[in-house]
């Protein structure tokens, strides 16, 4: 890593923080702080990302009427300590009267029958901070049962698998293209004694071979939700469970009458501000 990095503060109208964060975490980035009416994007000095390389980014939420406008302000400063950095900015997130969510250097004690996921993220999407992660994570509390076996697409930190098999779920896969995230994932599940339950693939949902899930989690963007529609049938049993996350409320039309094609019957809706979960079956 570079001595230097670049601070790109990014500024909207109207100010969504949520969504824009989730867009940009799809760049090679190494963090975003959140301030009261601005965005720090943090990138390495000698990465490829530049304001160009955001400003196109943040300009298909303008084409998608999301955003009226931004505005981008770059500044070179020297490095710092990140992990310092970001463990200042982590806390115990409370997810339901049932389940929180700790870093490992963060002291919580647990209630009786209290399910406590200790997650370190690293750069590893599902810290538990964002909508859609929390969405997911109310509905698993309510939709596993004991015994099923869970399919997690697109797992990041592997939080959702962890907290499925903490629910009781028998097994789970979890598969993320991300070498970073197949890391992260095993760590985490060491982390929460559910090795031995969770098998981790670096790949994607072609990379599953098992068809007999009970349960499908997929938190992702909704482009990747209409490409791998199809696989995901493939990979469940009858009367199975669908969970999709990752989308906003304009989405929901759109993926309803895509998987419907497919045979897949809408069940529930939850949201949380401007995102969406849905579940099929």
């Amino acid at each position: 890593m570079s001595a230097t990095y670049k601070q790109v503060t990014i500024k909207s109208s109207p100010f969504l923080p949520e969504l824009l964060s989730s867009l940009l975490w799809e760049l090679d980035i190494l963090g975003i702080t959140e301030e009261e009416n601005s965005l720090k994007l943090f990138v390495d000095g000698e990465s490829k990302i530049n304001t160009k390389t955001i400003s196109d980014t943040l300009q298909k939420l303008v084409d998608q009427d999301l955003l009226q406008s931004f505005s981008l302000k770059e500044e070179i400063i020297q490095s710092k300590n990140w992990n310092e950095e970001w463990e200042k900015s982590r806390e115990v997130i409370r997810i339901s009267d049932k389940m929180v969510i700790k870093p490992t250097f963060k002291n919580y004690i647990s209630e009786k029958d209290e399910i406590v996921l200790t997650i370190d993220p690293k750069m590893s999407f599902g810290t538990g901070e964002h909508q859609t992660t929390k969405l997911v994570l109310n509905l698993l509390e309510s939709i596993v049962k004991k015994d099923v076996k869970v399919l997690d697409v697109g797992s990041g930190t592997g939080i959702l698998s962890i907290a499925a098999i903490k629910l009781g779920a028998k097994t789970a896969v979890a598969v993320d293209s991300d070498p970073l995230c197949f890391d992260n994932c095993n760590e985490n599940c060491e982390l929460n004694n559910v090795s031995g339950f969770v098998k981790i693939i670096c790949g994607g949902i072609n990379d599953v071979k098992e068809n007999d899930f009970d349960l499908v989690i997929a938190n992702i963007q909704k482009n990747v939700l209409m490409e791998i529609a199809e696989e995901i049938k493939k990979r469940i049993k009858k009367n199975s469970i669908v969970i999709l996350s990752g989308l906003l409320k304009e989405d929901e039309v759109e993926i309803v009458n895509h998987y419907s094609l497919l045979g897949f019957n809408k069940s529930k809706l939850q949201s949380m501000d401007e995102w969406i979960a849905i579940v099929f079956g």
